[in-house]
């Protein structure tokens, strides 16, 4: 942008005292006062210290006021222009009294009502201003800046007097210590739509004073001088509020000015041609009268534009060289967005390097809006591709910056960057390297829809839509269809990049920028059933994933499992496209399905995918559409699919297309199950002969057992979707089972599908006898058929086959759950026979099971060279343990098992928190909101049994320090942790878990001749763990609870062995504790402040110690209203402190200070004042407190406090010492320090 030529802005504040720097007729050089002037005052203590901003930029333009500092030559007023707008109502502010005297008190209440309500345009609302403005020159300046002023949320008024008598920095000093700093809410940033509409009519307000100004009120030498001169003072205030509402009104009155100059561009354009036009003539025709007022508007409109830009000069040296590194994001942002909006409407002055650089720098800010704003204002330049030319350098300078934030951990900027980058792409070739671009293609596989919407698009742009041109033109010469190209595309990117192996995601990603070329169904099936085609079996495979995927997506537009979308529906218009899209799909492919699966049907990978084909048909079109022909085609190959293959997923998908094809409701139902009705009976034919010679002790070779496994595979499928419960199948499997259980001859390929086959038999059974009219003989019956397969599964946890021990287990989970007493629930009370809870034996053999499956070394599993597949089979075997484990707890918490059992899961939250740490914490809440008491002893009964393994393993000597006790005491810790911050509702539970654990420790005592302590004492250990969560009152009883027990103990040196003195030392010690007010309500904790309580000291000291303090801080700021409410505020809160203090103390000395020394274990102050030292005891328990904080940063205990209490931490905490934030002045940005030479 060019610098001003002749305004008369000067910038410089006046220090002497004088007239207003505001009143017409000033010397131009003191109209503007400098912005820095208030930037010298300190920081006010009220204000929060980070509205500290940063000034000193290293910017080649330099400071703005050494720019401001010489003389300007004074403007002449321009003569008002016809065109004034008149207001029709004059306001308020402009009436005269009854002596002829104006009225000197500012009215700018209704001027911010008008415009905080928005009832009327904001152009009416200016219209009325200018009026009184017209009459009144200074009345109605005041009501302007007193608008701006209230809009700021300050209560203090620029009255007649201060504006005729005061200088901008006494003006904005007084404002400041009038602001009310009582609450952090200002207009700007309080919340609710009431003051967001008033930010948008704020802005509209500004934007329409300088619109309605522009012919007249803008070249006054007055308003706007006066304007930019106050805003530019409220920017450098350290008030946040002025600084916020000032940068907003400049920013958006530069905005308007940028308009302004635009529209003065134009009309010089204009006036240029017409004075060529008339040059251009005879000179007979030629007026030489227009020639002469052509060349004086030209003049006029070039000094316009010379004002214009002087003003925007002022604004953008004065407001947003000081203000785009404002510790203030809001501010910041505001910045970004406006130097866009000037970038993209008045190009020839802004789209240069010397403000394309602001951008580029904030690209690295820390908060996520001003980053947003920085890449949508690029995105309006790169999107103009007359900008391009300008942007290279730019380009050239911040790409590897903008690459970098596709990887932005803010969704939102991530996905605004990918679309700056497509924009690029399109706009400037060659730019991107292979690099940049391969950076973004793993982005289509992520889990934020948006993101991966995104980064297909670019993907589309880069790779499918040059390659598919390129086709349409060869297509036409070769008489191919254009769109294949685009799948083979398609197909090579999918399996060259090697990033996914899900084609869903991918067309997922793609499918808002290419979901015409998706949905081309005849391209994807010609693909497939061409004879002479040169596809491999890979990319065969990836063509029919692509297809199903594209089939899912046009007709239920879900996306796949695991990315996340922010969408709740469908809208009308789209649900009718989905509709419409799935009448296409199913009417182009029932034709082509039995030939798919003709061609594919050996190929089990093939098959199963255009199985699932058949859910997103519209079935009724084989009855409307008379395609039964098709029906039977389509039945006939399926079941020669299931025939053929014995792969679970195949057969899945078999049992499940012919069951959508089973409904009742379609008129070709009984053609349907004529067909299901052939298949079971040929398989159930086949099972009954091959069980036969089974049973009958002959030998069966390997394929006899392959044959029956089989069947027996096939039926379990069929028996999963479709009632056979007429082809009795649940006797001859029992028999099977029982043989094997038996003589163990039976083979494991045919046990696991027969276990799977009963349990659905008895399912389904189930489902015929939970309706009301089922009698007492057919529920008696089913019972007895559930307690014989219980025992038959019972009788398979031992098996020496795991996977027969996995599905015996996970079946008897299953149907635990299913027959608990959950099951009449409902009015189902005639089901109440079949109630069935496991005995003591069977609960202990799915807890053994469970130790032996599932909690199990890591290292166990493989050998340490691991491969790809080896470290797949691995997560799938932990994937299955995960299972195991999570069907074991859902016994537990539905009460089919005791929640004693639950100690075996829980001891282990420790040691496998990496495997199931999510699992076990889960049930730890759940248990503990079912049953807080019996989950407390649990958690107890955990701990005494590992304590009982590690005692019998290593023995009683040396055992706290082994590493397993060790990790002993960190899951003590963890359960601790568990109680939460509830610490009066777990009063109760602490206490009765330290008793018992006290019993525990002293339970087996030695002989009375040996000096041997107990072999559980190191127990009280990990009680000290649970220590902090004890009221002192609790502590003092327990004390003595131990004292007594300690009684009893036939030793006389038991007072001094050393797990008691540590476990005496956590019950003794006050720092540790939660104290309580004698009204029982637990003292908030003290965090460690010891060092911000002696830097706030300094700073609380009178002025006249001051200078004995040694401190690096600045002085105390002298001219903020905050200093000395902010002093006084904290003296008498700190005096009021030290007085509640001392009564505490007072009420507090019976249970505090003064403790009575019979609480305590004879002998044991004695030995550990010997021991350790003075007050060691304390010490040393607060230090176990920090690291207990330390180590547990995302547990944090708060204990509770009086709403009374709350308050006064928090007013200690809003009046600290500066030096907290003065640490959090860092720089704003990520990367180091900028440097103005970049350019």
């Amino acid at each position: 942008m060019p610098v001003m030529r002749s305004s008369s802005l000067c910038h410089g504040f006046s220090s002497s005292s004088g007239s207003s720097p505001w009143q017409n007729g000033r010397p131009a050089s003191q109209r503007f006062s400098s912005a820095s002037s208030t930037s010298s005052a300190s920081v006010s203590w009220g204000e929060e210290r980070n509205s500290v901003l940063v000034s000193d930029i290293g910017d080649s333009d330099g400071d703005f006021e050494d720019v401001w500092k010489q003389q300007m030559k004074k403007r002449v007023a321009r003569k008002q222009l016809k065109t004034t707008p008149v207001a029709k109502h004059p306001r308020k502010g402009s009436r005269k009294d009854c002596d002829g005297h104006r009225n000197l008190k500012p009215l700018a209440s209704d001027l911010l009502e008008a415009v905080k309500t928005a009832k009327s345009a904001m152009q009416i609302v200016v219209d009325d201003w200018l009026e009184s403005y017209k009459q009144d020159q200074d009345a109605g300046f005041l009501e302007l800046i007193n608008f701006f002023i209230g809009a700021c949320g300050c209560k203090g008024i620029v009255t007649h007097e201060m504006f005729k008598t005061m200088q901008n920095s006494e003006i904005i000093q007084h404002l400041t210590e009038k602001f009310d700093e009582d609450s952090v809410k200002y207009p700007l940033a309080a919340p609710g739509p009431a003051w967001r509409k008033f930010r948008s009519s704020f802005c509209e307000f500004v934007g329409a004073l300088v619109c309605q100004c522009q012919y007249s009120y803008l070249y006054d030498d007055f308003l706007m001088d006066n304007l930019i001169s106050l805003l530019t003072g409220l920017s450098d205030s350290q008030i946040r509020a002025f600084r916020h509402t000032s940068t907003l009104a400049a920013m958006k009155l530069m905005t308007g000015l940028v308009n302004v100059a635009l529209h003065l561009n134009l009309q010089k354009d204009n006036n240029q041609r017409q004075y060529e036009a008339e040059r251009s003539k005879d000179l007979g025709q030629r007026s030489p009268e227009r020639l002469e007022s052509l060349l004086e508007k030209r003049k006029e409109l070039q000094e316009h534009q010379e004002e214009i830009e002087g003003m925007m000069n002022a604004i953008f040296r004065g407001v947003f060289v000081h203000r785009y590194r404002d510790v203030l994001p809001e501010i910041r942002a505001i910045c970004m967005e406006e130097i866009g909006t000037w970038m993209q409407s008045y190009s020839m002055s802004f789209l240069t390097d010397s403000y394309l650089k602001y951008i580029g720098w904030t690209l690295h800010d820390k908060q996520r809006e001003v980053r947003l704003k920085c890449l949508k204002a690029l995105q309006g330049l790169y999107s103009n591709p007359d900008f391009i030319s300008c942007l290279e350098l730019f380009t050239s300078r911040f790409k590897d910056r903008m690459v970098s934030m596709v990887m932005d951990r803010e969704y939102d900027v991530a996905v605004e960057s990918i679309k700056l980058l497509t924009l690029i792409l399109k706009n400037m070739e060659g730019v991107l390297t292979d690099t940049d671009c391969e950076s973004i293609y793993p982005v289509v596989f992520a889990s934020n829809r948006s993101l991966a919407s995104a980064a297909g698009e670019f993907l589309y742009w880069k790779l499918f839509f040059p390659e598919c041109e390129v086709g349409v033109a060869s297509g036409r010469e070769q008489h191919h269809n254009p769109r294949r190209n685009f799948f083979y595309l398609l197909l090579a990117f999918s399996i060259e990049s090697e990033l996914h192996d899900h084609a869903a995601y991918l067309v997922d990603s793609l499918w808002d920028c290419a979901g015409p070329q998706l949905k081309d169904w005849e391209s994807l099936t010609g693909l497939l059933l061409e004879k002479d085609q040169s596809l491999g079996d890979i990319q065969e495979n990836s063509l029919i994933e692509i297809l199903v995927s594209s089939a899912r997506q046009a007709t239920e537009g879900c996306p796949p499992v695991g990315r996340l979308t922010g969408r709740k529906g469908f809208t009308a218009r789209e649900r009718k496209i989905q509709a419409d899209d799935k009448v296409k799909l199913t009417e182009h492919l029932i034709p082509l399905l039995p030939q798919l699966l003709a061609k594919f049907s050996a190929d089990a990978e093939k098959v199963s995918p255009l199985l699932q084909l058949l859910n997103f048909f519209d079935l009724n079109i084989y009855c409307t559409g008379r395609l039964e022909k098709h029906l039977e085609l389509l039945l006939q190959q399926l079941q020669e699919v299931v025939v053929k293959h014995t792969e679970p997923v195949v057969l899945e998908a078999g049992a499940r297309a012919l069951y959508l094809l089973c409904d009742p409701e379609f008129t070709f139902f009984s053609r349907v199950d004529f067909a299901r009705s052939q298949l079971v009976d040929l398989l159930t034919d086949r099972f009954q002969q091959e069980l036969e010679e089974l049973l009958q002790g002959s030998f069966l070779d390997e394929d006899e057992v392959y044959n029956m496994a089989a069947t027996l595979k096939r039926l379990s499928a069929f028996h999963n979707a479709h009632d056979l419960t007429r082809w009795e199948l649940y006797e001859p499997c029992c028999r099977l089972l029982q043989k094997a259980v038996d003589t163990g001859d039976v083979p494991r390929q045919i046990i696991l599908p027969a276990l799977t086959l009963i349990y659905f038999s008895i399912l389904w059974t189930l489902a015929h006898v939970s309706g009301s009219n089922s009698s007492q003989e057919q529920v008696l019956g089913l019972r007895g058929k559930l307690l014989t397969f219980c025992d038959l599964c019972q009788s398979c946890l031992s098996d020496v086959d795991s996977e027969i021990q996995e599905q015996a287990f996970v079946l008897l989970s299953d149907l635990l759950l299913i027959f608990s007493p959950q099951m009449i629930l409902g009015g189902q009370d005639h089901l109440k026979p079949l109630i069935y809870l496991p005995e003591a034996t069977l609960q202990s053999e799915l807890a053994s099971f469970l130790m032996d499956h599932v909690f199990i070394q890591p290292g166990e599993l493989g050998s340490d060279s691991k491969d790809a597949e080896e470290e797949q089979a691995q997560i799938e075997q932990l994937h299955q343990r995960r299972r195991l484990l999570a069907g074991f707890c859902k016994l537990l918490l539905y009460g089919v098992l005791e929640m004693e059992a639950a100690s075996d899961i829980f001891k282990h939250y420790s040691k496998f928190y990496n495997d199931y740490g999510d699992i076990i914490k889960e049930i730890l809440t759940r248990s503990r909101q079912i049953n807080r008491k019996q989950s407390s002893q649990t958690l107890l009964l955990s701990l005494k049994q590992l304590y009982t393994e590690l005692l019998q393993e290593h023995g009683s000597k040396g055992l706290d320090s082994l590493p397993a006790f060790m990790e002993m005491r960190d899951l003590a810790r963890r359960f601790a942790l568990t109680f939460g911050p509830q610490q009066l509702q777990n009063r109760d539970l602490i206490v009765m878990l330290h008793k018992e654990g006290i019993k525990f420790s002293l339970a087996e005592l030695p002989p009375a001749s040996s000096s041997n302590q107990p072999p559980n004492l190191a127990f009280l250990e990990l009680l000290e763990e649970f220590s902090p969560r004890l009221f002192h009152q609790d502590k003092q009883l327990l004390l003595s609870y131990l004292q007594k027990c300690l009684h009893q103990v036939p030793q006389p040196s038991s007072h001094s062995w050393s797990p008691i003195i540590s476990y005496c030392r956590s019950l003794s010690s006050q720092e540790n504790s939660a104290e309580t007010r004698p009204q029982g309500h637990p003292q908030p904790k003290r965090r460690r402040i010891e060092a911000t309580s002696k830097q706030g000291q300094e700073h609380f000291c009178p002025p006249q110690e001051q200078s004995l303090l040694l401190s690096s801080v600045p002085q105390t700021p002298t001219f903020t209203s905050t200093t000395v409410k902010g002093r006084h505020f904290l003296w008498r809160q700190k005096d009021e402190e030290e007085d509640s203090a001392s009564e505490f103390t007072q009420s507090q000395t019976p249970l505090g200070s003064q403790k009575p020394r019979h609480l305590y274990p004879e002998g044991f102050q004695d030995t550990m004042h010997s021991h350790y030292g003075p007050h060691l005891g304390s010490q040393l328990t607060r230090l176990s407190l920090m690291e207990e904080e330390d180590d547990n940063d995302d547990e944090i205990v708060i204990e509770e406090s009086s709403e009374e209490e709350a308050g006064e931490w928090k007013d200690m905490d809003k009046h600290s010492s500066p030096h907290s934030s003065f640490r959090h002045q860092r720089d704003l940005f990520d990367s180091a320090e900028v440097d103005s030479d970049d350019f």
